[in-house]
């Protein structure tokens, strides 16, 4: 008997595609196009103040930590989709994560490998926050 392998949730559209989709979005996170970058209260917490240019340098970290991600392995990329990464921010674990919506945000993408379907939504968060 054949060994299984996992396969994605997104029946059309192939993960090599998906995946170099996603690497984009992480490269151009202070520009996404029609994708957006979110993060939450915890992350928020943990940079600080930003107002005036405050901790301008942490928020840089951060978004650097997310672009230069590159430990990409079975255990947090089963798919090679690229969506998940888990990293150490000013010492608390973190993660970022791409999820799959339609244009108008209402529902989940029929086709994450169809930029044109697809609107990309990078949330990092802490690792409690889950």
């Amino acid at each position: 008997m054949a060994e299984q392998t996992p396969q994605s949730n997104h029946a059309t559209g192939g993960a090599a595609t998906i995946a170099r989709l996603n690497d984009w979005l992480r490269e151009h996170l202070t520009a996404p196009g029609n994708n957006r970058v979110i993060m939450t209260s915890g992350i928020a917490d943990l940079i600080g103040d930003v107002t005036l240019f405050r901790n301008f340098r942490k928020r840089a970290e951060l978004l650097r930590a997310v672009r230069d991600f590159d430990a990409f392995d079975d255990a947090i990329d089963p798919y090679g989709e690229h969506d998940l990464g888990r990293f150490l921010f000013e010492g608390t674990d973190c993660y970022w994560k791409i999820d799959y919506y339609n244009h108008d945000v209402t529902a989940g993408s029929e086709d994450p490998a169809d930029p044109f379907k697809t609107t990309r939504i990078l949330t990092i968060m802490r690792v409690d926050e889950r």
